[in-house]
């Protein structure tokens, strides 16, 4: 069941997210908030999108009732007005928040919500994952807007919390990268066998997200194959731009893409019909290549759960080891689906998927022939920033 609000006729003061600028990714000023109904009267989900440059995915909070009253929150997202009446709906029937938690060391498009989102809620305790820090000052959560008296670093072992007879964690991390530090908490809801999860997996739906739907343009203006094309807002269209955006998530730069230089691209620009000049001030500096689509289909490999190719080249194989540690302990657990921050979620997975996807840590693992091309930007990072010593090199098991 999917929820845009309550019937009262919203205006765009419900939308308004005012402290955008300290983390400025479209949609900047303005989020639209939907929820869905994964378990019934047990778990939802919020989501909201993010990007940058027109490269937008959804972004998601997930909240749990407990058993003993209340919810838990787990990775808030923006609360702008419609986010905040959406879960007080389900404070009216479930009781209030009791519990928000940060699953992450750095992603700062989680990290920046939480500060505001506990204000809304100040009967909650606020969780972090062990071995919080900032850039480029190593500052005090409660300077980060954590309020002061109820923020607490998660402790080892989910027994040492009052939500622990209800839901089981996993501590990732910290992993040490040299400027900063990676770090993931999982979480088991043992009623539901869900399984919540921030970055470390995701699964690529074929078609876009209902949440990225609502504001098509990013779609269509991804859907263009030339600089200066035009093109008509179809279900077709739309579904071409979101693989397209997906690429460019992942590999930053695709190998089906062409740079196109700039003084071409603003003559096309300028030629356009589409007269808005919102991309790129009027720019759109790259056209793809025929061949895009498998590149695609490789990357999607049948929506099966995967581990994103940032996270493959240049964090979690820093230390392999202690991530197939932490990989073992929640395949432990009996879960059924996977709920993650980005892309597809609900996801239908076993813990022997979760495992499947760790499967580039092991020794003689190699990344598929056919994506080589498409990790060369990330194989080059990696080096780059390996060899000026910004991070640590491979580890090796």
């Amino acid at each position: 069941m999917n929820s845009l609000g309550s019937d009262t006729k919203l205006s765009n003061a419900d939308y308004t997210w005012p402290f955008w600028p300290l983390v400025p990714l479209y949609p900047y000023g303005q989020r639209r908030t939907l929820r869905q109904e994964v378990v019934k009267d047990t778990i939802w989900t919020f989501e909201q999108v993010q990007g940058i440059f027109y490269v937008v995915v959804p972004i998601r909070m997930t909240v749990v009732k407990l058993e003993a009253g209340g919810l838990l929150v787990y990775a808030p997202i923006a609360p702008t007005q419609e986010c905040v009446r959406l879960v007080r709906e389900l404070e009216a029937q479930h009781g209030a928040v009791r519990h928000i938690i940060l699953p992450t060391l750095s992603g700062l498009e989680h990290k920046v919500f939480v500060g505001p989102f506990a204000r809304y809620f100040p009967q909650a305790q606020v969780w972090v994952a062990p071995g919080q820090w900032s850039y480029p000052l190593n500052l005090p959560l409660t300077w980060l807007g954590f309020p002061p008296g109820r923020t607490r670093p998660l402790p080892p072992d989910s027994c040492q919390v009052d939500f622990g007879n209800e839901l089981d964690y996993a501590l990732l991390g910290p992993i040490r990268l040299g400027l900063g530090s990676f770090g993931e908490v999982a979480c088991f809801h043992r009623r539901s066998r869900t399984l919540v999860v921030t970055d470390t997996v995701v699964s690529v739906p074929a078609d876009p997200p209902a949440i990225v739907t609502l504001d098509p343009y990013p779609l269509l203006f991804h859907a263009r194959d030339q600089v200066g094309e035009g093109v008509q807002d179809s279900p077709a269209t739309r579904c071409k731009g979101w693989r397209r955006i997906c690429l460019f998530t992942f590999y930053f730069r695709p190998a089906a893409v062409q740079t196109i230089p700039l003084p071409q691209a603003f003559k096309a620009a300028h030629q356009s019909s589409d007269r808005s000049r919102r991309a790129y001030f009027g720019l759109f500096p790259f056209a793809w290549q025929p061949n895009w689509e498998s590149s695609f289909t490789h990357l999607r490999r049948d929506g099966q759960l995967q581990v994103a190719p940032i996270l493959q080249t240049l964090i979690l194989n820093r230390a392999s080891q202690t991530v197939l540690n932490w990989v073992d302990r929640v395949a432990d657990w009996n879960f059924e689906r996977i709920i993650p921050c980005h892309f597809a979620a609900p996801i239908a997975a076993t813990p022997q998927d979760f495992r499947c996807a760790f499967t580039f840590l092991k020794p003689g693992q190699t990344t598929n022939v056919a994506t080589l091309a498409d990790f060369a930007l990330l194989a080059e990072l990696e080096e780059t920033l390996t060899r000026r010593g910004i991070t640590p090199p491979r580890s090796r098991i």
